[in-house]
């Protein structure tokens, strides 16, 4: 009889520390996971591993999930906090207690660091040397009254522990390099090797993408699982992400949050196209959909070398994709911008209208709102440029102009012909006029279209910074 038995669900999890914000190489994990998972049709769980309760705050929570809302990252399940799990955590570690694959450790701070002390002057290696580990024919010392003890993994003495890692290939350690770590605190908390493992087994989470960071950590993990008869997820370490410096991008040393970027006035789908390239490919595709990423990724071209982080690089993805972005969305973005600044906003059709006009030319929207200033706030044009520009040669031209403009209709069509005339009347070229009458009016010398940007103006506005000529 032929089996048709049925492949497990997909499931996948990112789990966050909440001792600070959500940093670039966590997000670009996160978004691996919920690719991975969207692409079989799986599901992706939000985690918060918060048993480092002295420095876990809740303001970390906030970020987190307010970074995983900005970036799109939709998750199942979550966020479910593992210090709401606390008395599952005690249940597994009495059972692993009365099974013998774990054990009470009576040492104190000082003994164990006299431990470590007289091995590292021996030129050993730093580890617990086994004092409290049970064993056929072992007589324990004595239990110590009034220390707590903490609970010790009973980590195999012998052997190997191999996988394929999803990134890396195989990987094989061995057991003698890993001693018996602490699964339990004398707090009654678990760490986080442990905690880890009993979460993943209990949300039946199938593949694992995280940082390299955590290799190390992973024979203990899958020990554990062994020793607890649970199926094994499959893991993918992904390499670091490297500063502009060539070090390592991490939560205490050059990462910039998630929200930083929003705030940087960059746009989520930039940035997750951005994540993705950064230590994934599908052929020679630089810019892509979420649709199209969830399409492709299946868990394979995933890179082995760190990958480097190019501020330059992000700004043009950035920029590709402002082009491409509907109008009044912008209007919507640099409008918070401008309010943030204690910059009057425009009324909502002439602020469409200018991002249309000049999103080509940002990297941001911040770069936008830059621009779009002028037409809200007083500009200072540079006196280098006025004096270049703003000659007394151009002068009567611009009083010229300035006469036509006070009477036509407002429109670009008429601004363009009353430029023309006076460009006829006088004798002149258009960069002749056209600059001088930026510099005056927008405080720069480079624009788009001179007549469009003129029209995004009131009369009154123009008329007035062209006054002083």
């Amino acid at each position: 009889m032929t089996s048709t038995a049925v492949p497990p669900t997909i499931r996948t999890r990112i789990a966050p520390s909440p001792t600070g914000f959500l940093h670039l190489g966590t997000a670009r994990t996160a978004l691996y996971s919920w690719a991975y998972a969207r692409h079989h049709g799986g599901q992706f769980v939000l985690r918060i591993e918060d048993t480092d309760v002295a420095r876990s705050t809740q303001d970390s929570v906030d970020q987190i999930i307010a970074s995983m809302h900005w970036l799109g990252l939709d998750y199942d399940e979550g966020p479910i906090y593992q210090m709401q799990r606390l008395s599952r955590y005690h249940a597994v570690v009495e059972q692993m207690v009365a099974a013998g694959t774990a054990y009470r450790c009576y040492c104190t701070p000082e003994e164990l660091e006299a431990m470590k002390a007289g091995q590292e002057a021996r030129g050993e290696k730093r580890r617990y040397d086994g004092t409290w580990r049970p064993e056929p024919g072992k007589t324990l010392p004595p239990v110590p009254a009034g220390v707590q003890p903490v609970v010790r993994f009973k980590n195999p003495l012998e052997g190997e522990v191999t996988w394929d890692d999803l990134v890396k290939g195989p990987i094989t350690i061995a057991n003698r390099e890993i001693d018996d770590l602490i699964i339990q605190r004398t707090d009654g908390v678990p760490t986080y090797n442990f905690a880890v493992v009993v979460d993943d087994w209990d949300m039946g989470i199938t593949h694992v993408f995280r940082g390299d960071e955590h290799v190390n950590n992973t024979p203990w993990q899958i020990n554990i699982f062994r020793a607890l008869g649970a199926p094994l997820p499959q893991f993918g370490h992904c390499p670091v992400i490297l500063g502009e410096d060539g070090l390592k991008l991490s939560k205490r040393r050059g990462a910039v949050s998630v929200t930083a970027y929003e705030e940087g006035g960059y746009l989520p789908e930039a940035m997750l196209n951005y994540l993705a390239r950064l230590g994934w490919s599908h052929g020679d595709d630089e810019l892509f959909t979420r649709e199209q990423m969830v399409a492709w990724f299946d868990g394979s071209h995933l890179n082995k070398s760190p990958a480097q982080w190019d501020p330059a690089k992000l700004a043009w993805v950035n920029g590709q994709y402002m082009k491409q972005a509907d109008d009044a969305r912008l209007a919507t973005l640099v409008a918070t911008q401008l309010q943030g600044r204690g910059a009057p906003v425009p009324d909502s059709d002439r602020l469409v209208r200018m991002c249309g006009l000049f999103k080509d030319r940002c990297a941001t929207t911040v770069e936008l709102a830059d621009w779009l200033q002028m037409y809200v706030t007083p500009v200072t044009p540079r006196d280098e440029d006025v004096a270049a520009h703003v000659t007394d040669a151009i002068r009567p031209a611009l009083a010229s102009l300035r006469g036509r403009l006070a009477e036509i209709d407002w429109d670009k069509g008429t601004i363009a012909q009353a430029i023309k005339a006076t460009i006829a009347e006088q004798g002149l070229k258009m960069p002749q006029l056209a600059v001088p009458l930026r510099v005056l009016v927008c405080g720069r010398t480079q624009t788009p279209s001179v007549d469009a940007v003129l029209e995004l103006f009131s009369r009154e506005d123009v008329l007035h910074r062209l006054r002083a000529v």
